[in-house]
């Protein structure tokens, strides 16, 4: 049923844009003829009433409804998904002047190398809704201002291809984020890159599946109870005036205790995103352009209600020595320039650490709490081994895992490596059950992998 249930609301929303597309076609068709002086049936695009949305499922009808749009903003929407959906209801507006052999100014648009049709300018919506009427121009103005709701949700990120050009120069287009969730509904996730140095995560695992200490699960507790309950804090008891926004952590302990997957989980069961920015990458990978892109990542994470995880936080707020290069300089500016957005930021941020004791002073005060994640002492570890074999290919009921547990003080993450090697090893093998010698071996080898040697 919810799979005939979301085929219906896909074909829906296929017709609402259908029909607004078709709705497009002819307010520009008519825009034209006015324009020229042709003949045409109409006296005014203002007399093409838009398709009637109500009652209409599907995601664009509801961005709409939601955002109570008007007649002059649905066309300029609608106009800023052409080039990604059907590029060709702009192949109009690439007549040419005949008097300067040339496109015509009036109508906007650029042409980009990789795409053969019109990229919409804010000039061209503004001269499909006004055309030369100067004072139909002014009043639309609005449109294009930084506190409307295509500025204020992102939903339109128009760019100039010179920094000197024309406001109305910039591209008119439906950002890369908005345009899965306008035509399918499917919510945004961007892809890890250079411009967008961040990263979802995600576990299959729930909180009765880890095993933490008592103070590290009621530090966690806290940040959920935040979560759940800050916005009476700082809204409904007026205590923003006093209290930093957001709630920032640090995760500290020795590599493979569950930090990011903790941080996952968080997001889990929170039902929020969490993107992890590895800081020792940015760092040296970007230089010079880490305020930028770590920009985007913080202006998405605000707008989305992100949870963000910070790894590697000792590459920019670990302590310093004296200033003896540019990049040591540069470096300084990156940390005040995270620091603050990182204290202005809304949400929930995670810095993660192997050592408490690499982090500056001066950054740790600003943290709200400070969860240590610890190696797992023998009963955790016993329980770990316990919990974590399939039940379809188990251990052999001989091995004392206690006894394993004991001796082999192993983290979280190490374990891990051992049941999957293990594992596959009986796969391998086509053995019903895993032998204390092959559990060994594999536990011989990870600790190898850390420089450990066994007899």
């Amino acid at each position: 049923m919810e799979l005939i249930e979301i085929h219906t609301k896909v074909q829906q929303n296929a017709q609402v844009l259908t029909n607004e597309l078709s709705w497009l076609s002819l307010v520009i068709q008519t825009r034209l003829e006015l324009y020229f002086g042709q003949e045409t049936p109409y006296r005014s695009i203002d007399e093409l009433l838009p398709p009637n949305i109500i009652g209409k499922q599907g995601s664009y009808a509801t961005f709409i409804q939601k955002t109570n749009l008007n007649t002059p903003e649905r066309i300029v929407l609608i106009l800023g998904l052409v080039p990604h959906i059907k590029p060709e209801v702009l192949d109009i507006l690439l007549t040419k002047n005949k008097d300067y052999d040339r496109r015509y100014s009036e109508f906007g648009g650029l042409l980009l190398d990789g795409h053969l049709g019109l990229i919409p300018t804010a000039e061209t919506a503004m001269f499909i809704l006004a055309g030369d009427d100067l004072a139909r121009r002014l009043s639309y103005q609005y449109i294009f201002a930084e506190d409307h709701v295509f500025a204020t949700e992102q939903v339109i990120k128009g760019t100039r291809q010179k920094k000197a050009g024309p406001w109305l120069s910039s591209t008119w287009m439906v950002a890369d984020e908005h345009i899965g969730s306008l035509i399918s509904g499917k919510p945004y996730h961007p892809t890890y890159s250079p411009d967008f140095p961040a990263q979802l995560i995600t576990t299959q695992l729930d909180w009765e599946d880890i095993v933490l200490s008592r103070n590290t699960a009621e530090y966690l507790q806290e940040i959920r109870d935040w979560i759940a309950q800050g916005h009476v804090l700082m809204d409904d008891l007026g205590l923003s005036k006093i209290l930093k926004p957001g709630y920032k952590s640090l995760f500290y302990g020795p590599p493979g205790t569950g930090k990011t997957m903790t941080a996952a989980l968080l997001g889990k069961s929170t039902n929020k995103q969490v993107y992890k920015i590895d800081l020792s990458m940015v760092v040296s990978k970007y230089i010079g352009e880490t305020e930028k892109n770590l920009g985007k990542v913080f202006d998405q994470a605000a707008k989305r209600d992100w949870i963000l995880f910070f790894d590697e936080a000792d590459s920019l707020f670990g302590k310093r020595t004296q200033m003896n290069s540019a990049n040591d300089r540069y470096g300084n500016q990156e940390i005040g320039y995270l620091l603050q957005r990182i204290e202005d930021f809304p949400g929930v941020v995670i810095l993660a650490s192997n050592l408490k004791d690499n982090i500056d002073e001066a950054f740790t005060r600003r943290f709200q709490s400070m969860v240590a994640f610890s190696m797992p002492g023998v009963e955790e570890r016993y329980t770990l081994w316990e919990q974590s074999f399939s039940t379809k290919l188990p251990l052999d009921p001989k091995i004392d895992l206690w006894d394993i547990a004991e001796k082999y003080e192993l983290s979280g993450g190490v374990m891990i490596n051992v049941i999957r090697k293990a594992t596959l090893r009986a796969v391998i093998s086509q053995q019903k059950i895993i032998s204390q010698k092959e559990l060994e071996l594999a536990i011989h080898q990870e600790l190898q992998k850390e420089g450990i040697i066994l007899n």
